[in-house]
């Protein structure tokens, strides 16, 4: 998809997508969900994974080590991905789009499509479901929050989040069912 038919494609959801991003984005109004949101949000920037990641050997000293690294390399890939993306399709952000759309805090690039935040959230989401499901159980609420913090700080339109989702939950079932059992070999 060319740029310009990207362009003329997102022009056309952005308006589709307003009014719910509008509303959702309504209650930043009340500081407990704006606050709320805000630390899921700083935390979703990586600091949340990162802590993860770290604590996974201590947590499983028998495979902790192996998850830990395909969740790092798995998280550059998305990384890599969702920039792309994001230069490729150029969507605006819905809070640049719609001045009645607040952003609730900055956002660390400029364009929208797809939401890196879901997109590793689900990535990393998806990887502990199949490796470490009691330890996914815990994250879910942390993963669907940063989600849904996207749209409720402006920075994403709903189309964003669901695509980041699709895109992360496909990389990391790619990398556990690729992947992990050469990561066991070489570090477990």
């Amino acid at each position: 998809m060319s740029s310009s038919k990207a362009s003329r494609f997102f022009n056309a959801v952005d308006q589709r997508e307003y009014a719910l991003c509008q509303a959702i984005n309504r209650s930043l109004r009340f500081r407990p969900v704006h606050g709320y949101f805000q630390v899921t949000s700083k935390l979703g920037d990586g600091w949340f994974w990162y802590a993860l990641i770290l604590t996974l050997p201590v947590l499983r000293p028998q495979d902790g080590l192996a998850i830990a690294l395909l969740m790092v390399a798995t998280g550059l890939t998305c990384t890599l991905s969702y920039k792309l993306l994001k230069r490729w399709l150029i969507r605006e952000r819905p809070f640049i789009s719609f001045p009645s759309i607040n952003c609730g805090t900055p956002p660390l690039d400029r364009y929208s499509f797809p939401s890196g935040h879901t997109l590793h959230a689900a990535c990393f989401n998806t990887m502990l479901a199949v490796l470490v499901p009691g330890l996914a159980w815990l994250i879910l609420p942390f993963t669907l929050s940063v989600a849904a913090s996207r749209v409720v700080l402006g920075l994403h339109y709903p189309s964003d989040v669901a695509a980041g989702a699709l895109i992360g939950s496909s990389l990391g079932l790619a990398a556990v069912y690729g992947f992990t059992d050469r990561f066991l070999v070489l570090f477990g």
